[in-house]
């Protein structure tokens, strides 16, 4: 645990009604949900379970995804894990079905321990949408632990090094992509989830191109299923579930 600004618990103590193992201590609780309309779905119903978790503090977005496996995705985050958690089961009740989903926490890479306070902060408590940028995709990714290929058999030096490298491909990127990673180690079957930001879908496509030929992913990365959209407002999202525009 991170005691790094004092002691987390005891700040949460302060904090009338909090419970206080439900409550992400540094950064925030991120839930990804996808799904599809079950027979009885209310798009006013959903939009106004979205809006009202808003009205809470639980910052959510709704993305209009393309392909068979979901026909919807709701990305939502809250230092609070029941606030997720109630959201989740509005929309349920409002008719929507979910087939996948993925939790993870804000973070600041250990390979990114000397920046600035400043721009850790919205690694932790990011604003999203970025503004212009509503192309989406989301994907879970771990690193290999194969013999040959065991990223945790690395001493930190190379690690640090393999990440600067890669990290020094998603900075061409500035300005077209904004790439959120959260961890997810002990609270998912992959280890970090990885949510990117677009002007356009084809530089969703160019930078996950171009950043697979880093070391740290050619050699140790392991991927799993890519989920694209774009951003919408939920009433505009929820709409088109039932009238197909």
């Amino acid at each position: 645990m991170n005691t790094e600004h004092g002691n987390p618990v005891d700040d949460l103590q302060g904090v009338a009604g909090d419970d206080v193992g439900s409550q992400v201590t540094e950064g925030l609780g991120v839930l990804h949900l996808f799904g599809q309309t079950a027979g009885d779905f209310d798009p006013e119903l959903a939009t106004a379970r979205v809006k009202q978790a808003a009205d809470r503090g639980t910052e959510v977005l709704t993305v209009a995804t393309l392909g068979h496996r979901c026909e919807v995705a709701i990305m939502a985050l809250d230092r609070d894990l029941l606030g997720l958690r109630r959201l989740q089961l509005e929309l349920r009740r409002a008719g929507l079905s979910f087939s996948d989903s993925f939790f993870s926490i804000t973070e600041v890479s250990e390979y990114a321990r000397n920046i600035t306070e400043e721009r850790k902060r919205p690694r932790l408590y990011p604003k999203l949408p970025p503004k212009g940028k509503d192309a989406w995709c989301f994907y879970p990714m771990s690193k290999r632990r194969n013999v040959a290929q065991n990223w945790y058999s690395l001493d930190f030096e190379e690690r640090e090094r393999l990440m600067g490298e890669h990290g020094a491909s998603g900075r061409k990127f500035a300005g077209r992509v904004v790439q959120l990673v959260t961890g997810a180690t002990g609270v998912s079957d992959w280890e970090w989830g990885v949510t990117l930001f677009a002007r356009h879908p084809d530089d969703l496509k160019d930078v996950v191109y171009t950043m697979r030929y880093d070391e740290a992913s050619a050699t140790y990365a392991e991927f799993g299923p890519f989920y694209v959209g774009i951003v919408q407002e939920p009433e505009v999202v929820f709409a088109s579930l039932v009238t197909g525009l």
